[in-house]
Parts: structure tokens; sequence; C-alpha cells
């Protein structure tokens, strides 16, 4: 019994061996070609510069949806389409301005309205500004605040190596901020940029309205000017005039671009990887999500040029409205719930074009395990690090509703937040071979997950 055991054992030992090989091979050959004949940074390059801007409900959203389809189609999916979804309608609707009045002087701050909000009117509005860096002061305060137009000067925390950490702990200023002020009679909200940037570039982003306070103005300032402001309060009183031009149009019509290679052997049980088409206005959205688009078009792209025939039905995403409503992450789910789809991982890359680190993982540690195992089959090309917990905004959905495993795409983070939602958000500042070496990896992962499934 002993021997038999023993000659089992040797063989699945020799036949994993072989098969991590034959994985090995074949991730090589994802590489050489997406190294030697990648497409994504001139996909990129088209989005960015021909179309530019993508904010849902634009002319260049629907521009941009074409452009996906007909690139999907280029690459003969085996089927590719648009989902149908409504999406908000939010315009800017003009220059955002801010401006300082202090000692008898004046100085413009370099501003810009968050997602979402209402506008100040033609004629602004203009009040003293009360300074707080956290919620617990403002409540300390809030017998200071009525007629007052509320500044939120909360810095990312610096000891947070990941800077999403960082993030993650500072947005809730500029998606609740400015309803807490409102609570208490602010007449406006001007919110630190959610960044660690040393320039002075505003960034944008959601704020989420409370309805039961007034909708007051809001916008994101630069952080030398926000320093500039922290600095000035200390030596007296500032007032800020605030012209902002915000508004909602009707709900309007938005897109999931979808494409499709149909499963030989699972052709019921689904793989999705995406990115978000929509982008904020400011600038082209290259990193956010550009990138991730673009990734997710090579590894359609990559897939069809090596022949592969895959066991499980692969879906490859262009999200809408991910910035603003997760209006198209809400339908692709709720189309396969309604279908009773089988879906047993989702990946979104949503994070930048910038270098490889690994993918983080949700889902059962059986799960877990299995995609850890593959991480010496991942290293060579930088995604060293397997880690507990990841998904995103818009395959999140998948999870609750289809109890699908969910992965990160992750790159590094460090400059990630000195770009995004702001003006230099542009395709001067990708970098090619990073972009690349992102859609090898991803390319290997949902190779490896489809070989070998992923049971929970």
């Amino acid at each position: 019994m002993k021997k038999v055991l023993s000659m089992l054992t040797l063989l699945l030992l020799v036949f994993s061996v072989s098969a991590q090989k034959e994985d090995s091979i074949f991730i090589r050959r994802i590489a050489d070609e997406i190294l030697l004949n990648g497409k994504a940074y001139d996909d990129l390059k088209v989005l960015t510069k021909q179309i530019g801007g993508r904010l849902s409900g634009s002319p260049q959203m629907v521009k941009a949806e074409q452009w996906g389809l007909k690139l999907f189609q280029s690459l003969n999916a085996d089927k590719a389409w648009l989902q149908e979804c409504m999406v908000p309608h939010w315009v800017r609707g003009g220059k955002d301005e801010a401006t300082a009045s202090y000692d008898k002087q004046k100085k413009l701050l370099d501003v810009i309205a968050l997602g979402n909000s209402l506008g100040s009117g033609k004629n602004g509005v203009t009040g003293n500004i009360i300074e707080v860096k956290s919620f617990d002061e403002l409540e300390a305060k809030k017998d200071q605040v009525k007629g007052k137009i509320v500044f939120y000067n909360y810095h990312f925390n610096q000891k947070l190596v990941r800077t999403f950490e960082a993030y993650g702990d500072a947005v809730r200023y500029r998606g609740g901020g400015p309803s807490q002020a409102a609570k208490y009679g602010a007449i406006a909200a001007i919110v630190r940029s959610m960044s660690e940037s040393t320039d002075n570039n505003p960034h944008t982003g959601s704020l989420r309205y409370d309805s039961n306070y007034k909708m007051i103005p809001a916008v994101a300032v630069g952080l030398q000017d926000a320093d500039w402001l922290d600095n000035q309060l200390k030596q007296g009183n500032v007032s800020v005039t605030l012209k902002t031009n915000g508004h909602f149009l009707p709900d309007t019509i938005g897109h999931n671009v979808i494409a499709e290679l149909k499963g030989t052997e699972f052709p019921n049980e689904y793989i999705t990887i995406g990115g978000h088409l929509d982008s904020w206005d400011p600038a082209e959205g290259a990193h956010d999500d550009g990138t991730g688009v673009v990734q997710t078009i090579e590894v359609l792209r990559v897939l069809k040029a090596l022949g592969y025939q895959p066991k499980h039905t692969i879906r490859f995403v262009l999200f809408a409205n991910e910035e603003n409503g997760t209006r198209g992450g809400q339908k692709y789910s709720e189309e396969a719930l309604r279908k009773e789809e089988k879906h047993i991982f989702a990946l979104e890359t949503d994070a930048g074009g910038f270098t490889p680190r690994g993918f983080g993982i949700t889902g059962t540690d059986q799960q877990y395990q299995k995609v850890l195992g593959w991480q010496k089959l991942l290293c060579p090309y930088g995604a060293c690090e397997i880690e507990k917990g990841g998904g995103g905004s818009d395959i999140g959905y998948l999870a609750a509703a289809n109890k699908a495993a969910l992965g990160e795409y992750i790159p590094d983070s460090q400059r990630y937040f000195d770009i995004h939602h702001s003006r230099n958000d542009v395709f001067e500042n990708v970098n090619k071979r990073e972009l690349e070496l992102g859609a090898v990896n991803i390319a290997a992962l949902i190779y490896l997950i489809d070989k070998y499934g992923l049971e929970p």
C-alpha cells in the first residue's frame, strides 16, 4: 500500500512539474507577444488624444463606446455588443473660480468643482472661511459654521505606504463633507484635494449629498493653495468668493461595451475582466481608467493572437459610469443575475498603468491559496504580491449578486494620486513599458484561472 501511495505521489509531482513548465512557457509567449507586438499604448493614444475626457452623458463618452465596440469587433471576438443602461448626466457648466480676500488683498485659488455638485449661481457665494481638520473638529465648531465656507484641510496620511489606504482615509471629506457642513448652516465647502503631490493641481471626484440638508456648492483646492489658506488663516480672517456652475441634465442612455470569447468546455461559466470607460473631465482619463480599458482590450488581443481557446467563457467589459454612479457595474450584474449566469471570477484593473506589484483576491481561503500557488509563475513579470482582499466598484456587484470571486490588479501606487482626477491625467504621463507589463500579468492570471478553474 505504501508503495502505491509513493508512486501516486511521485506521479502527481511529475504532473505538477510538467504543468508548471507548460504554464511558464505559455506565459512567456503572452509576454513576448505583448512586449514585442502590443497595441495597448497605441490604443490609449487614440482614446486620450482623439476622444479625450469621457464623463457619462458627454459626446466623448458616446464616441468612446463606438470606438470600443469597433475595436472589439476588429479583434474577431466571438461576440461584441453594447449593453444599455441609464446613466446620470452631470455637467460642469463652465469655469470654476475662487477668489480669496485678505488684508485688502486678493488671491485666485486653483479649484475645481466636485463631481455631482450643484453650482453657486451666477453671482457666486461669498463667506468667511472656517477651517477644520476632521469631522470631530467640525462638530466642536458647529456653532461657528452658519453663513461661512467650511474648509476641510485633511492631509493624506504620509505614514501609509500604500497610497490607496491614505485615499480611503481622506476621501470621506470629499464624499460627505459638504453635507456635513451644510448640516450646521455652511454656505459652501472647500476640500483639500485627494492627493499628496507637490504641485497645485486640484483633484475632482464625486460627492454625495444628504437629502436632509441643503445642497451647497463644493470645490477641491490644489495642495499649495490649501497650505497657503491654512497659513493665512493663522494670521487673520480670509473671505472667499466661489463661482461654480455644475448641474444635472436628465439621465441619458449609456452603454457597457462587452466582448466575449466562448468557452470550449464550460461555456456557461464566466470569467470577467474589465475597466471603466468613463472618466472625469479635467483631462484625458489616461491612468483613470484609460490604462485599465486598453489592458482589458490587450488581453483579448493577445489570447486571439496566440490562438488560445478558453475552457470558460471570458468576458471583456468596458464599464459605463463608474466615476459618478456605477450604473454600468450594476447593470452588468443585474443582467447576469436575470439570465442566471454562473460567474466564477471577475478582475478589475482601475489603479493606473504603473509598474506591476501583484493582485488582491477576494474569495474563500481555498481560492486565495490556489492563486497564491501561481505566484512563482507571475513574479518574473512583476506581480509578486498576492494578497487577500481585492475587487472594484464595477465588479463588486457580481460578488454580492452572483457570488463570484473577485480580483484586483495592483500596480505601484506612489504616483497615482499625483494624477488621479486632475488635469495632468494625460497620455504623456503613462509609461509604455509599465502599461504593457500590467497587461502581461493580467493576461497570465486570466489564463491560469481559465485553465485550472477557481473552485470555492
